[in-house]
């Protein structure tokens, strides 16, 4: 009889541990987030998932499949959102979200902020809050900042006579290196300006760094077109003409850079992490600031906000846990090691169990850095037609970099495009 009554006692306890498990499992909730760039941040999210639900069991991060740029990343989630499929957090470019504040898919913060205690004690500086500010309310948590910058070949740049210790700060003096790297033959290229990036990133770098903007203080007319414009396409047709750059596709400039037969190649800060893998010691390289030669001269803040779209209370609840983690002092030291971004948070920069001795074992990450006193917002063009506008920039620095359009003439083009595109 004790036999049975022990027996029972045992079920029971195994029955009530069964149920117990049952329950917490149901209780998890599943929050799923969508970033772009796999190749850059595949391996970050992976780390980022584990350290995450590790402190947070109660959670459980599922990934959708990553979009493959910036702008795909903003199509697939306007879709997403006509078919009920958006994820409950989203990593948007910086320049993008104004698309889902306007169209009210994206979540105000304020109210999850206000429950923070001490928020800017935790790294999250008016700075860097105000790269997801719009109408005066927060809508995104800065998740991985760049500015572009030079990526050096050294023994290229060695080769054709030059000092990689004294690299150029001026625009010409990258030219005449460039020219002596193509003199060099045997497949060797001097240069190449990522032109193509983000369709319109690269070419806001040139345009602010002459000290000009895309648009007037009103919103009302295009203002690139202006001096500082014409200088920056001019350039870009002497990088062409002159220098002889490549028209290449990033895919294709990334593997010749890593192949060791492209000397000065200007990229986002983004791929220090992929320049490692890629070059792997096969030469040493380094990076140099981007040329800023006009007056009033910035850089256009590129990267990744954080956006919460879910709507129902337990999955924002949730989601704005994670996005507090990975935007956080812990995820931001978790994404500048697996990158080469810039961390978002304040606090990491400066911790020696975080990102200090990093940075001092990484100088190539410290280029960015410097050029913080550089920065501005990555412009967001009014209107339902950001997009658009991206692409048409896009299609005019093309005419340029294939030669089918002189600079003076496709900067019209390009002015005429965008002033069409924008709200009446």
């Amino acid at each position: 009889m004790r036999r049975h009554i022990k027996a029972w006692a045992a079920g029971a306890a195994a029955l009530v541990m069964l149920t117990a498990g049952q329950a917490l499992a149901q209780a998890k909730t599943t929050i799923n987030v969508q970033y772009p760039l796999g190749f850059i941040f595949d391996k970050v999210f992976v780390t980022l998932k584990t350290e995450f639900e590790k402190q947070n069991p109660d959670i459980a991060v599922n990934y959708l499949p990553a979009y493959k740029e910036y702008e795909d990343a903003a199509q697939t989630a306007l879709r997403q959102a006509i078919t009920k499929q958006l994820p409950d957090v989203a990593l948007q470019a910086i320049n993008l979200q104004r698309l889902f504040v306007d169209r009210k898919i994206a979540v105000d913060l304020t109210p999850f902020i206000a429950k923070e205690k001490d928020w800017q004690g935790q790294g999250f500086s008016p700075a860097m809050m105000a790269l997801g500010t719009y109408g005066g309310k927060p809508y995104g948590l800065a998740f991985a900042v760049s500015t572009p910058i030079v990526y050096v070949n050294d023994d290229l740049v060695r080769k054709a006579g030059g000092d990689p210790a004294n690299f150029p700060t001026t625009w010409d003096g990258i030219f005449d290196l460039a020219k002596k790297v193509n003199a060099l033959g045997d497949d060797n290229v001097g240069l190449f300006y990522s032109w193509a990036i983000t369709g319109n990133w690269m070419w806001q770098a040139l345009v602010f760094s002459h000290g000009g903007t895309m648009m007037t203080a009103d919103e009302k007319a295009i203002a690139f077109d202006k001096e500082p414009g014409k200088k920056s396409i001019e350039l870009l047709g002497r990088m062409v003409k002159d220098v002889g750059m490549p028209n290449l596709t990033p895919e294709a400039s990334r593997a010749a850079f890593f192949a060791g037969k492209l000397a000065i190649w200007t990229e986002s800060t983004s791929l220090l992490r992929v320049a490692d893998d890629g070059v792997a010691g096969k030469f040493k390289w380094r990076t140099a600031r981007f040329p800023v030669p006009g007056p009033n001269a910035k850089l256009p803040t590129g990267g990744a906000s954080a956006l919460m779209f879910a709507t129902e209370p337990d999955k924002q609840a949730a989601a704005w846990r994670f996005m507090k983690f990975i935007t956080g002092a812990e995820g931001a030291t978790i994404m500048v090691k697996g990158t080469g971004y810039m961390p978002p948070n304040s606090l990491p920069a400066s911790n020696p169990a975080m990102l200090k001795d990093f940075y001092a074992e990484k100088p190539n990450h410290l280029t960015s850095l410097s050029q913080q006193p550089l920065m501005t917002a990555w412009y967001a063009f009014p209107g339902d037609n950001n997009l658009k506008i991206i692409q048409a920039i896009k299609d005019r620095l093309q005419t340029v970099v294939d030669k089918s359009a002189a600079p003076e003439a496709a900067l019209s083009a390009m002015a005429a495009d965008v002033q069409k595109l924008l709200p009446k």
